[in-house]
């Protein structure tokens, strides 16, 4: 509709203005978080393709693979929630730059290990550096891009984890193919190469990721005011920097009943997904026959087919404003999944059980972060996040540990994904809990 004089009414330019803030803040913060989100996925996963060689030159059991594996998970989670707050109170860039220095360097640095216990302390050290980032980063968006385009904002970040196996699966059978050169084995040029661009990423953030909207340069005062009066309309206007941390209540973000039922089907639900992804190219090596190479070819093919599941759920997800519903829905995929591997009727089954799979995972926790920045008070955001995200990492330290004995005690993977469904299906009544406690909150 336009005015009488040809010109654009109140809400229509309200409109432009928004559509141009969202377009300014997408290109300047999304590609730079998603590209350090890559070198995170890739740092905390590459063990999975290093295993098989690893494990046969070290001398490692299963067992001791899955709590090396799972370790850097117990540490992320005991140093989330004081990384967060540190965060909030010195402000993103700053914070999020010094985790991505400090947990590249670590990455790298995985190439001197030689014994059980060095594995473990270099895993545990790799997860106390990376805490906190991201809980952080949703945070931080949180911050910059109202409900009705968070959806979308969380999504195209968080797409970088998918996008990741394209790079992650190619790469890594190239490197582990530099066996001998330099004397160093290929598992150890997987580290060496795939750890040190967290360090570049990490400068890039700190030179470029903008702070507080209010102070940056590219945002003229109407465009300012616009978003100020979004988030602000939507309680979550108080910003990500320093001086902010003294005004959120620990307790209070502890003791929200949505933060506590997010994190434990985070815990489920994560736990599931690490604990595959630990041993993702063995169970498809096995499972439908592959070599190596094939494998990584596959774990690429099937990082495009899962962001692109990700973005439609997150566009889907804003649209109909039913956040529980995707998270069901997706949940139930990736049982459906995992029950195919457990069944093992053979190479095809298995094939599309996997691309079952890597089409929901990412929907699963991607609509766990969209319930939580729409449901948790502003004041309680940093902590209620990192809360979160602590109990998905205790998940993801637990079960990959009884993964590896059960496989030990067993010489299969099938027992392990018997316990996989099991604790999926207890997800799937969690989140039916909280679609119900989600409906009462509601008004008539």
């Amino acid at each position: 509709m336009t005015t009488s004089g040809g010109g654009m009414t109140g809400s229509e330019a309200g409109d432009a203005i928004g559509a141009r803030v969202l377009r300014k803040a997408g290109w300047r913060i999304i590609p730079l978080l998603g590209l350090a989100y890559m070198t995170a996925f890739m740092d905390r996963s590459n063990i999975s393709f290093a295993a098989k060689t690893m494990n046969a030159d070290l001398g490692f059991s299963e067992t001791i693979y899955g709590i090396g594996g799972g370790i850097f998970f117990l540490s992320y989670a005991l140093f989330e929630i004081p990384s967060n707050v540190i965060l909030a109170r010195v402000g993103a860039r700053k914070w999020i730059a010094r985790i991505m220095i400090t947990w590249g360097l670590v990455a790298a640095g995985m190439l001197f290990v030689k014994a059980p216990m060095q594995f473990y302390a270099m895993r545990f050290l790799l997860g106390i550096c990376e805490a906190g980032f991201f809980p952080g980063v949703i945070l931080y968006l949180s911050q910059w891009f109202p409900k009705e385009a968070r959806g979308r904002a969380i999504s195209r970040f968080y797409i970088s984890g998918p996008l990741t196996r394209v790079v992650l699966g190619t790469a890594s059978v190239w490197l582990l193919s530099l066996d001998g050169v330099a004397g160093m084995k290929g598992w150890q040029w997987l580290f060496l190469v795939q750890g040190l661009p967290s360090v570049l990423v990490g400068l890039l953030v700190l030179a470029l990721l903008p702070g507080d909207f209010r102070s940056v340069s590219w945002l003229d005062a109407r465009e300012k005011a616009w978003l100020a009066g979004e988030l602000e309309g939507q309680g979550a206007g108080q910003g990500v920097g320093p001086g902010v941390g003294h005004q959120h209540h620990l307790l209070a973000a502890l003791r929200h009943p949505m933060v506590l039922l997010l994190g434990a089907i985070g815990l489920l639900t994560t736990a599931t997904y690490y604990t595959f992804t630990l041993s993702e190219p063995r169970i498809l090596a096995s499972a439908i026959g592959l070599a190596l190479p094939q494998v990584g070819y596959l774990v690429s093919f099937a990082g495009l087919l899962g962001a692109a599941a990700m973005l439609f759920t997150g566009w889907l997800s804003d649209r109909s404003g039913n956040r529980v519903r995707f998270l069901f829905v997706s949940t139930a995929l990736v049982t459906l999944a995992y029950v195919g591997f457990a069944a093992n009727l053979g190479p095809v089954p298995s094939l599309i059980a996997y691309l079952l799979y890597v089409s929901a995972w990412g929907s699963v926790t991607l609509s766990v972060w969209m319930v939580c920045t729409d449901m948790l008070p502003p004041r309680d955001m940093p902590v209620g996040t990192a809360m979160i995200n602590t109990m998905s990492q205790v998940g993801a330290f637990l079960c990959p540990i009884a993964w590896g004995m059960a496989k030990d005690a067993t010489g299969s993977f099938h027992a392990g994904f018997v316990g996989l469904v099991g604790l999926e299906i207890l997800a799937l009544v969690l989140i039916l809990v909280l679609a119900r406690n989600l409906a009462r909150r509601r008004p008539a």
